[in-house]
């Protein structure tokens, strides 16, 4: 498993960078007040990354990691075709956990990219970052 610190990511494998991410992520977004509601909930023809609760709204949060911008960064990676699968599995999970089911939601991108150093990536968190 990768190891790092808040500040610092460095994964050796495409898997094991994506989990770095996430817990970067999620780290993140705990020291801003969410609380983890799943981490890559599965389902069929789908998964998310982490399920947040932000005060009384359940944020589905998508994150990215790419090493460079050749071919579109972190964020331009999320297609509509990416953004039907989240909203589809985001419905899968609140009819499966019905007591989030009244509560308002929301979809963040958490973007990362190299920042100054290959060790220190920059962290983008984009709230609300498409529509449902």
């Amino acid at each position: 498993m990768a190891r790092f610190s808040a500040c610092r990511m460095s994964p050796i494998s495409k898997q094991e960078s994506g989990r770095a991410a996430e817990a970067l992520a999620r780290s993140h977004l705990e020291r801003n007040g969410l609380r983890l509601l799943a981490q890559n909930w599965l389902c069929r023809g789908g998964e998310l990354d982490l399920v947040m609760l932000d005060g009384d709204t359940v944020a589905f949060i998508e994150v990215r990691y790419r090493k460079h911008s050749a071919w579109g960064g972190a964020l331009e990676s999320i297609d509509a075709r990416k953004r039907q699968r989240l909203v589809h599995a985001a419905q899968l999970f609140l009819q499966q956990e019905s007591r989030w089911a009244r509560h308002a939601c929301r979809f963040d991108v958490i973007a990362l990219s190299p920042g100054a150093s290959p060790a220190s990536p920059e962290l983008n968190w984009i709230k609300n970052a498409f529509e449902a």
